[in-house]
């Protein structure tokens, strides 16, 4: 297969070094110092499930220098979507397929407006990792685990393919029956850590130990839920019992993408995480109350970070 890496962070440098690893041919989409880097010496990954590199890594950061591609890993940040999405238009074949894999439940649709819907599957992932140096991806947290799958459960040759890909190199990866469901399920979880986190500016350990931030994690996660039921997508009813027991599981110094860059003072993913959840309650007029004193609280800063 070729596969094309549109955004070379943590999820895009690992998973992707994982299929170039597996002997796929892999182009990662990068800029700056990061891309110069990965040119010159290769892309390195240092691991908890062991440390790898390729070298020599085919990398650019134009994606017409790369022609139509079977499959599109787009690992760009979710405020980025829908610039990106105009950028792959030169990587779109007869046959190719896009598999968003950013936090949130928004990217699908963002990306079928642009590229078209028969194109687009849904996508997401779960893994601890970011870039520690221009080059240098560092996986430092959770079982690295990727799901995809056609939004209206019909079986692709190419997710198929690219599954066997990932399970040549040991990744976890699955084609869920209802990727929708399990797109929220991730929601769930990434909404509650990323915006209490980023209110205490603490680590998962420290907000799920205190009881009083351990209950505000509950709360989002409830009312994502309740959000879910109003339009339509049917969660497993203990849902909630088994994100938490996946945040305890979480070490102890993790800190979300999200929550690391709102303590950088950059532009973050909270439109598309605690923001969407207040959109879509409004939508469906479902009061989403502790998702909407985290987005409001943070939502001035965010601006400042946007230059808004």
């Amino acid at each position: 297969m070729q596969i094309a890496v549109y955004g070379t962070g943590g999820v895009g440098g690992y998973f992707g070094g994982r299929l170039a690893q597996a002997g796929e041919d892999v182009t990662f989409i990068a800029r700056g110092e990061h891309l110069k880097r990965i040119q010159t010496t290769g892309l390195r990954v240092e691991s908890i499930k062991g440390d790898f590199c390729i070298s020599p890594a085919q990398a650019t950061d134009d994606p017409a220098a790369i022609g139509e591609v079977d499959v599109v890993l787009v690992c760009v940040k979710a405020w980025q979507v829908n610039e990106a999405a105009q950028a792959m238009r030169p990587l779109v074949g007869e046959k190719t397929i896009f598999i968003p894999l950013q936090n949130g439940v928004d990217a699908p649709n963002q990306l079928g407006a642009e590229l078209g819907d028969e194109n687009v599957l849904g996508g997401y992932c779960q893994i601890s990792a970011f870039i520690a140096e221009p080059g240098l991806i560092r996986h430092v947290g959770v079982e690295p685990y990727i799901a995809f799958a056609r939004l209206d459960g019909k079986a692709t040759p190419l997710a198929e393919q690219l599954l066997r890909a990932f399970q040549k190199v040991n990744v976890k990866a699955e084609i869920p029956q209802d990727i929708q469901a399990a797109m929220w399920e991730k929601f769930i979880f990434i909404a509650a850590v990323s915006g209490v986190g980023s209110i205490a500016r603490q680590s998962i350990g420290v907000v799920r130990d205190l009881p009083g931030t351990r209950r505000m994690l509950e709360q989002v996660m409830q009312e994502i839920v309740t959000v879910a039921a109003a339009k339509g997508i049917v969660l497993p009813k203990d849902v909630i019992s088994r994100k938490m027991d996946f945040v305890d599981s979480m070490p102890m110094e993790g800190i979300p993408s999200m929550q690391r860059d709102i303590m950088a003072g950059k532009p973050s993913e909270l439109e598309a995480q605690n923001g969407a959840v207040v959109r879509m309650g409004i939508e469906s007029s479902t009061p989403t109350p502790v998702n909407a004193f985290i987005y409001y609280s943070l939502l001035p800063q965010e601006n400042v970070a946007r230059g808004l």
